[in-house]
């Protein structure tokens, strides 16, 4: 058995809790000491400021406190590669992962924190029939195992969150809280978060945002009218047509991009030498008491007219102002004295090309999406899924054209079809990145029988088939359709959620010498019985922060061992691996590593005086 030589490589995601301890000591290393918190002396540092007394404001439920616990657990999965079940797997960027997404969240965290611009979900509405996930905080891995059929199941885990529950809000409210925070850490400080609800939980999860994000942060509660026909069947003679989409932002100053003005309004019918406009209002938006100093006379210079501002609005512009534009004939005043003047705005004195999003969206209808379904699969293969479009003008809005999405609760994979809407609308080359929970379809249903036993083979499907019908349309069109530098990339890699490769440390039942000993020996090579190479590369390079869209190639040029070389093209970042029984003095020479170059290769397949030597010459990791 050889001596520990090099640091080992991470076999868990990120330990979060230890991360920002270390932030917090950073600020104040005074108040921590020996891995410890000091909390009487933060205080004092911070002017006692905190607020002791019994009676203040908090927003609190039944299991919070195990909802944080939650995050501090480091997963110990993986996310295992399927080339088969993915479309041109080595050129894309685009990724589903078939898995529980809180646990692939805290994989997510090391690769992806601050580099997704928009995260888009459509949770569950606790409607007291739909999916509720059973986190456990001792096991989370084992428990989706059990849940997605991986392992012995005794005892079904799927559940739902009926009203009669004793913690129907809470419940919600606990399986919302972790993953909410993780997608924080993975937004650019640019990034927004756009969270499909209802009136279920619309309350309780803008109050869990305010928490997570700040409510400074708040952008906007969309509307979106899904109802096209009113619901006669509503016991309370209310026929609910609506829900919501509620928005944030990780900083203060983001905005959505507007929408595109309507050209078709500017004209010059009087030739104006200022170019094309329009008239627009001049009423404001404050009463007399609320802005006096928006509420005065104004005349017009041809006729003598006066006109008076509406008590409840007043005018947009201070006197001084609308003095200015009357003096450059910029006020459009009307003929008879009890009509209304009106600006003269010329589209060269706009600002940028967009007005604003309205918060009312009410030309989309949930039956379109239905259609979506049925068109690509023959049959309602989903129930209720979002219409495609509804996203895509959510994605228009909060990103550019090289951006990244989010879906965390992929369902049947909308979000992925809006982002090759949009790439094709605008010749953008967004990435996706979905993962959907390996949720069973009901063993009676025509899906099942179907072939499609879960809610993520509907979503990868949907995927294939979005892809075939996007190729088909642009057959032998391809000059007329795309003039971006890069190709259209019509594919995606599938992960699966997995056990790692590398045995985990449980330690033994009893208190047994031998028994310790036949434990260690295991150890002697950590990766497990039957591992794959692939997989095991693919483990060590997202622990050590590379994408899901790295690359992998061997590198021809070594002969001796078979030396990997994991390039991930986003962050320009590379390091090499070699999983061999033994490594050869001369591999390592012909590689030409530098001090701040990566390697990684199995602790067993070193001597000592090599390990040392390559250590000198690089970074060196081992398995």
């Amino acid at each position: 058995m050889t001596t520990r030589k090099a640091p080992p490589v991470d076999w868990t995601s990120a330990d979060l809790a230890a991360e920002q301890l270390e932030r917090l000591q950073g600020a104040f290393p005074e108040c921590v000491a020996e891995g410890k918190v000091d909390f009487e002396k933060l205080k004092a540092i911070l002017g006692d400021i905190v607020d002791d007394r019994p009676e203040r404001y908090s927003f609190t439920w039944a299991g919070k406190r195990d909802a944080i616990r939650l995050l501090q657990v480091p997963s110990r999965a993986t996310l295992e590669p399927c080339p088969g079940k993915s479309v041109d797997w080595d050129a894309t960027k685009n990724v589903f992962i078939d898995g529980e997404n809180l646990e692939v969240l805290k994989l997510l965290y090391k690769s992806y924190a601050g580099r997704v611009k928009m995260i888009y979900i459509d949770p569950p509405y606790n409607t007291g029939n739909d999916f509720i996930y059973p986190d456990n905080f001792a096991d989370p891995l084992d428990t989706y195992l059990k849940l997605t059929g991986q392992k012995d199941s005794e005892g079904n885990l799927l559940t739902s969150n009926p009203e009669t529950s004793g913690r129907y809000h809470s419940a919600w409210l606990s399986m919302m809280y972790p993953r909410l925070w993780l997608a924080r850490q993975l937004l650019t400080e640019d990034g927004l978060i756009l969270v499909s609800n209802d009136d279920h939980e619309a309350h309780n999860l803008r109050l869990v945002m305010d928490e997570l994000f700040g409510g400074e942060n708040f952008v906007a509660q969309l509307v979106w009218k899904g109802r096209q026909f009113t619901d006669s069947r509503s016991l309370t003679r209310v026929s609910t047509d609506h829900e919501y989409v509620l928005v944030y932002s990780r900083s203060d100053l983001v905005s959505m991009r507007g929408v595109q003005r309507d050209e078709s309004k500017f004209k010059n019918p009087d030739n104006d030498p200022r170019g094309l406009w329009m008239s627009r209002s001049i009423l404001g938006l404050a009463t007399e008491e609320q802005r006096p100093n928006l509420h005065y006379e104004i005349v017009d210079p041809a006729t003598g007219n006066y006109f008076s501002a509406p008590r409840s609005t007043g005018w947009r512009y201070s006197k001084k102002r609308m003095q200015d534009l009357i003096d450059s004939g910029c006020i459009l005043f009307p003929v008879d004295p009890r009509g209304r003047p009106r600006e003269k705005k010329f589209r060269n004195d706009l600002e940028n090309e967009f007005s604003s999003f309205p918060s009312v969206t009410d030309d989309i209808f949930t039956a379109q999406g239905t259609a979506e379904i049925r068109e690509l699969f023959g049959f309602q293969a989903f129930d209720f899924p979002k219409p495609s479009e509804l996203v895509r003008r959510l994605v228009e809005q909060a990103t550019g054209t090289n951006d990244t999405v989010l879906d965390f609760f992929a369902g049947s994979a909308t979000t992925c079809h809006a982002v090759y809407r949009q790439n094709r609308s605008d010749g953008g080359n967004r990435k996706y990145l979905c993962v959907q929970l390996n949720e069973p379809t009901a063993q009676e249903s025509e899906i099942n029988r179907q072939g499609f036993f879960s809610v993520a083979d509907i979503g990868k499907e949907r995927i294939r088939r979005v892809i075939k019908k996007l190729k088909e349309e642009t057959t032998g069109q391809q000059h007329l359709l795309r003039e971006a530098e890069t190709e259209e990339d019509l594919g995606f890699r599938v992960f699966k959620l997995s056990e790692s490769n590398c045995r985990q440390w449980r330690g033994v039942e009893e208190r047994d010498g031998k028994k310790y000993a036949e434990a260690m020996e295991l150890f002697i090579d950590p990766l497990l019985p039957g591992w794959n190479p692939e997989e095991v590369v693919w483990e060590v390079a997202l622990k050590a922060g590379y994408s899901l869209s790295s690359h992998i190639e061997d590198v021809k040029s070594i002969e001796r061992n078979r030396v990997l070389r994991v390039t991930d093209p986003d962050i320009g970042q590379s390091f090499h691996i070699c999983l061999d029984d033994t490594l050869e003095d001369k591999t390592v020479r012909e590689l030409k590593l530098r001090n701040e170059d990566l390697f990684v290769c199995r602790d067993a397949a070193l001597t000592d005086e090599l390990a040392a030597n390559v250590a000198l010459q690089c970074k060196l990791k081992t398995i």
